[in-house]
């Protein structure tokens, strides 16, 4: 495919992208630019299918945000606003992928650049459907010290929930797989499915450590949180393709 095509498919996601997400009430207006934000250099600087895996990602996590939605909001552990996502939480979940892409256009390193977006996003599904499942499961301890705690709590794990972490990361890992082709990596494809999946169910731990550690303690919010596992996600994919790829 030319440079042209894809970038005509590129902008074309993007402005499908704020036309779902506004018709199925899946981003707020502020996150609605934020995704174009995002949206933008992660296509253009890094692929298409970058885009089309985040996309993949904000659709699956505002279905687990409505799952059992009623429930979660009478514990008061819903996502506000029925879910719909502002620019912090965009920002969050998809600021990391689109670093990686500004890089990847500045040292043109397909390999590594296309492992470290998918992870971050990974680390993104894994983390969403940990909270948006796991949030329900009253057999919640902490990461820390495995003592219990209510269902919900920053830094609580589940079984359930530690599944729906699996499922999450084992999703973008499946997607990756898929498109990776469509693109220049050179990734074996088995290498591929397991190291997003596991850098995703990794990060999501990491998330849960920042929240009992920092989160709780009020000295960060939840959307630094958020990012910073994204974050570790990202460089995790980079010290693995530089030690074994």
């Amino acid at each position: 495919m030319d440079p042209t095509s894809d970038q005509l498919i590129s902008v074309g996601l993007v402005f499908g992208l704020m036309m779902l997400s506004a018709v199925r009430g899946m981003l707020n207006r502020s996150g609605l630019i934020a995704a174009a934000i995002i949206g933008l250099p992660v296509s253009l600087f890094g692929h298409w299918t970058w885009l089309t895996i985040l996309i993949s990602f904000l659709a699956v996590g505002s279905l687990a945000t409505l799952w059992k939605y009623e429930e979660k909001a009478a514990l008061r552990v819903a996502e506000e606003n029925k879910g719909a996502r502002g620019w912090k939480n965009v920002m969050a979940n998809g600021g990391v992928a689109s670093i990686v892409a500004v890089i990847n256009f500045i040292l043109d390193q397909p390999d590594w650049a296309y492992l470290a977006a998918c992870a971050s996003i990974s680390v993104a599904a894994s983390d969403t459907l940990a909270s948006e499942i796991g949030s329900l499961d009253s057999r919640t301890r902490s990461i820390i010290n495995l003592e219990a705690v209510p269902a919900g709590t920053n830094g609580g794990m589940s079984v359930t929930g530690t599944f729906a972490a699996l499922a999450g990361a084992a999703l973008i890992g499946f997607l990756s797989v898929s498109l990776s082709s469509i693109t220049d990596v050179e990734i074996p494809l088995l290498t591929l499915m397991i190291a997003v999946t596991a850098i995703g169910w990794l990060g999501c731990q990491v998330d849960s450590i920042l929240g009992a550690l920092l989160e709780n303690r009020g000295l960060i919010g939840k959307h630094s949180v958020n990012f910073l596992a994204t974050l570790s996600g990202a460089l995790i994919a980079i010290l693995f393709d530089a030690a074994f790829l």
